[in-house]
C-alpha cells in the first residue's frame, strides 16, 4: 500500500504571466489618445478575460493548421515549436487523482479543466504505470465483450461521458481501489490514477480599491494574465478593439485593427 507522499510528484509547468496592469494602462493610453472615452475596471475585465480565451484556443487552431502544411521547412517548424512552447505552460503532468468506487472522475474536480492528454494507471497488484486507451462510450460494449479488445490492468482503458449535473465524467476500467482514510497518514493509495491536461489561463482580474471616486490598482488582489509573455501586446490590441464595440465607438475599433495588422505584417518580415 503506497502513500499520498510517496506518489510520483505532480509537475505543474510555472506560466509566464502577462502584467495586467500594464495592459490596461497601455489600453487607457491608446483610447484617450484617440479620444474614444474612459474604459471601467470592470468593462476592462470582461474585455481582458475574452480577449485571453481567444488568443488561448486560438493556439489549438493554428497548430493543427500548421501540421497540415505539406513539408517541412524551417518557417513551419518554428511556427509549430513557438505554439507547442506557448501550450506548454499550460499542460499539467500526472496529476494523482482520486476515483471513487465505481472508477468514476468528475471533470470539475479538474483546475481549470480544457484537455485530457494522457491518463495513466498503477494498480497496486501490478508493477509498472499503464498509459490508458480512450474508447468512445458507443464502444464500450464492442471492447468489454472481445476477447482480444477487452481491457485489462495491463490494458486500462477509460471513456467520457455526461455525469449528471457535471458537464463530464470519465469512467476507468477496471475500476481502480479508491483511497482508503487512515487516522495517522491519511489518504492511503492501493491504486493510483494520474491525470495529465492543459489548463485554462486563469480568468485575469485588474483589482482595484477606490479612493476619492478613483479606482486605483491593487496588486495584492490581482490576477494576471497566464499567457506567454510574448501576447502582451496583441491582448492589448483585442481589448482594444472589444472596448470599441461596446462604447459604440468604432474607430477605436478600426485604430486596434490597424495596430494588430501592422504587428502581424512585421511578424511575417
Amino acid at each position: 500500500m503506497r502513500s499520498l507522499y510517496g506518489a510520483i510528484v505532480n509537475y505543474k509547468q510555472k506560466e509566464i504571466m502577462v502584467n495586467i496592469d500594464r495592459v490596461y494602462q497601455k489600453v487607457l493610453a491608446l483610447a484617450n489618445k484617440e479620444q474614444r472615452g474612459y474604459i471601467t475596471p470592470q468593462e476592462f475585465n470582461l474585455f481582458a478575460d475574452h480577449a485571453q480565451m481567444e488568443i488561448f484556443e486560438q493556439y489549438f487552431y493554428d497548430l493543427s493548421q500548421f501540421i497540415r502544411i505539406p513539408g517541412n521547412s524551417t518557417g513551419h517548424s518554428d511556427a509549430i515549436t513557438n505554439l507547442e512552447e506557448k501550450i506548454s505552460f499550460h499542460e499539467i503532468y500526472d496529476e494523482l487523482i482520486e476515483f471513487n468506487l465505481n472508477g468514476n472522475l468528475f471533470t470539475n474536480e479538474l483546475e481549470r479543466l480544457y484537455r485530457i492528454e494522457m491518463i495513466r494507471v498503477n494498480y497496486d497488484s501490478e508493477k509498472g504505470v499503464s498509459v490508458a486507451e480512450e474508447i468512445q462510450l458507443n464502444e464500450l460494449q464492442k471492447y468489454g465483450t472481445s476477447p482480444l479488445g477487452d481491457w485489462s490492468k495491463k490494458r486500462p482503458v477509460y471513456t467520457r461521458y455526461k455525469g449528471g449535473t457535471n458537464p463530464q465524467a470519465i469512467k476507468v476500467y477496471p475500476h481502480p481501489d479508491p483511497p482508503i482514510l487512515n487516522p495517522v497518514f491519511g489518504l492511503l493509495y492501493t491504486d493510483e490514477v494520474f491525470v495529465s491536461y492543459i489548463q485554462k489561463p486563469a480568468t485575469p482580474n485588474w483589482a482595484y480599491v477606490v479612493v476619492n471616486d478613483k479606482p486605483l490598482y491593487n496588486s495584492t488582489h490581482a490576477t494576471h494574465f497566464g499567457l506567454h509573455e510574448s501576447e502582451e501586446t496583441e491582448l492589448v490590441y483585442r481589448i482594444l478593439a472589444l472596448a470599441g464595440v461596446a462604447i459604440e465607438k468604432p474607430q477605436l475599433t478600426q485604430v486596434a485593427a490597424g495596430l494588430q495588422t501592422a504587428q502581424i505584417q512585421q511578424e511575417k518580415q
